[in-house]
C-alpha cells in the first residue's frame, strides 16, 4: 500500500503541473516578443470588430451569429463593457428588481450573469479573446435624451439600499461624463472613502470575477475612456489582481484614458507603472488621422521600449456620417497603420462610430490574416526610414531583418523602398484590403532602392518576401 504522505506528494506535484500547463495555455504577453500576446503557448495577433460594445447582453440567438461571423473572418477579439445602459430593448441590469419596482443591490438578476457566462463560454470555444471594461462612465449621467442615471439601480430613488444623504449622490448628473462630476467614481479609500457605495461596487466586481476568472482568454480594462482620478483606476486594478492572486490566477489589466494625445501626462499613469498595468490601451489615438495617428502611436512604442508591453487599440473609430466627422476610409487606415506600427490588438468600434463587423471590416480582417500568413507581424517593426519620395500618409512600412517587408498604401501612390539590406530576388504579393483577396504578384530585386507603386486607388498592402 502506498503511504498517505506519498499520495499527497503525488497529488501536489500533479496539481502544480496542471496549474503550470493551464497558465501557459492562457492569454499572456509573449515571452519572445513582449509587444505581442501569446495564447495556447503560441504568438497571436488579436484582430476584431463587433456591432456593439456589450455583446454579453445580447440574447443567444443574436450573439452566436455575431461570434460566428467574426470567427469566419479570422477575427479573434471582442470588446465587452459591463455596461447596462438601457439604449436598446435587450439590456439588463445586474441587480434584482423587486415587486415594488425598486432594485436590491444585495440580490442579483440571474439572467444578466447567465448571459455574461454564456458570452465567456462561447468566445472560449472559438478562441476569441475578450477585453472587459469594468466601468463605463456613460452609464451614469443624463443628457441629450439619455436618462441613464435617472433610471439606474445605483440611483437612490431606484434602490432599497441607501438614500441620497447616505450615498452622497444627487438626483441628476446632466454634465458630460468627461467633466468627471459623478461621485460614483470617487468612492475608493484614497478618494472620498464612500463605504456606503463602495461595498456594492466591490460586490459587483467580485461577482464579475466569479465568472471570468474561470477562463484564460480574458483581459481587464478598468474604464471606458476615462478622465477620472488616478486612485480610482489603481484601486480597481489592484482589486482585480489581488482577487486573482488569491485563486492562483494571473490576470492582465490596463486603463483607457480619454486623452487623444498619447504624449499627455495622464497616459503616464499607465505607461510608467508596468508593475500594475500589464498592457496599454491607446484607443483614443483613433481620433487622430494620417501621419499624426502613426507618429502618436510610435511615440508610445518608443516611450515603452525599455519595458515592452502589448499595445491594444480596442476602439478603431471611423464610419461615414458619424458624429465625429470620420468616414469609412479613416477606419480602414487607422486599422492598418496600427497593424504595421506594432499594435498587439486592433478592433473596429461599433456603429455608428465605427465599422463594427460590416463587410468592410470583415475584408480588412481577412486581408490582415493573408498578410500574417506571409509575414508574421510580430516578426517585423515599423521602418519609416526605408521609404523615400513619399508624401504624407502615402505609404507605411514594417520590416524584419531577414528581408520581409509589409507596405501599406491607403489610396494609391508610388514610393521608393530601400532594399539595400536585402540581396537577391523578392516576390511582391499584393493584397486588396477592400476585398480581402489577393491581387497580382510581382518580382523585384534587392540591393538598392526600388520603385513600388500601388495597383490602384484602393487600400492595398504589399507583402514582399523571399521566394
Amino acid at each position: 500500500m502506498i503511504p498517505n504522505r506519498l499520495l499527497l506528494a503525488s497529488f501536489v506535484v500533479t496539481t502544480l503541473i496542471t496549474n503550470i500547463a493551464a497558465a501557459e495555455e492562457s492569454l499572456q504577453p509573449w515571452k519572445e516578443n513582449e509587444w505581442y500576446w501569446s495564447y495556447h503557448g503560441k504568438p497571436v495577433l488579436l484582430l476584431g470588430g463587433s456591432d456593439d460594445d456589450n455583446l454579453f447582453q445580447w440574447p443567444r440567438e443574436k450573439l452566436l451569429p455575431q461570434l460566428d461571423r467574426l470567427e469566419a473572418a479570422g477575427g479573434n477579439v471582442i470588446r465587452n463593457t459591463m455596461s447596462d445602459r438601457k439604449d436598446g430593448d435587450f439590456e439588463l441590469y445586474p441587480f434584482k428588481q423587486l415587486d415594488n419596482g425598486k432594485y436590491d443591490l444585495n440580490q442579483w438578476n440571474d439572467e444578466y450573469w447567465e448571459r455574461f457566462e454564456q458570452m465567456l463560454n462561447e468566445t472560449a470555444k472559438r478562441n476569441i479573446v475578450v477585453q472587459i471594461e469594468i466601468w463605463d462612465r456613460f452609464d451614469f449621467y443624463d443628457q441629450k435624451g439619455h436618462q441613464r442615471w435617472h433610471i439606474h439601480p445605483y440611483n437612490p430613488r431606484n434602490n432599497v439600499n441607501y438614500s441620497y444623504e447616505e450615498s452622497g449622490f444627487a438626483k441628476q448628473y446632466p454634465d458630460h461624463p468627461g467633466a468627471n462630476k459623478q461621485p460614483f467614481f470617487f468612492t475608493t479609500p484614497k478618494q472620498r472613502n464612500n463605504l456606503v457605495v463602495l461595498k456594492f461596487q466591490q460586490r459587483f466586481v467580485n461577482k464579475l470575477l466569479d465568472h471570468s476568472l474561470k477562463y484564460g482568454h480574458v483581459l481587464y480594462c478598468m474604464d471606458n475612456e476615462t478622465n477620472g482620478e488616478e486612485e480610482w483606476s489603481r484601486y480597481w486594478a489592484q482589486f482585480v489582481k489581488q482577487r486573482a492572486s488569491k485563486e492562483g490566477k494571473a490576470v492582465y489589466v490596463t486603463e483607457m484614458w480619454d486623452d487623444w494625445n498619447l504624449a499627455a501626462e495622464r497616459h503616464k499613469r499607465t505607461f510608467d507603472h508596468p508593475e500594475l498595468y500589464d498592457f496599454v490601451d491607446v484607443s483614443q489615438n483613433n481620433h487622430n488621422k494620417g501621419q499624426k495617428h502613426w507618429d502618436n502611436f510610435l511615440h508610445v512604442r518608443k516611450y515603452l521600449a525599455g519595458q515592452p508591453r502589448p499595445m491594444n487599440t480596442t476602439k478603431t473609430y471611423g464610419a461615414t456620417g458619424n458624429k465625429f466627422g470620420h468616414n469609412d476610409q479613416d477606419a480602414v487606415e487607422r486599422f492598418w497603420r496600427h497593424l504595421l506600427a506594432g499594435a498587439a490588438s486592433v478592433r473596429f468600434h461599433r456603429p455608428d462610430s465605427g465599422l463594427g463587423l460590416n463587410d468592410k471590416a470583415v475584408a480588412c480582417i481577412k486581408a490582415a490574416r493573408k498578410l500574417e500568413a506571409l509575414i508574421p507581424l510580430w516578426s517585423v517593426e515599423p521602418a519609416s526610414e526605408l521609404l523615400s519620395e513619399r508624401d504624407s500618409n502615402e505609404a507605411y512600412v514594417a520590416a524584419d531583418k531577414k528581408g520581409a517587408y509589409a507596405v501599406y498604401f491607403p489610396s494609391g501612390g508610388k514610393v521608393k523602398l530601400d532594399l539595400t539590406g536585402t540581396k537577391g530576388k523578392l516576390i511582391v504579393h499584393w493584397i486588396n484590403i477592400d476585398t480581402g483577396e489577393f491581387g497580382t504578384q510581382g518580382k523585384i530585386t534587392g540591393g538598392g532602392k526600388v520603385n513600388l507603386a500601388s495597383p490602384s486607388s484602393d487600400n492595398w498592402v504589399a507583402a514582399i518576401v523571399s521566394p
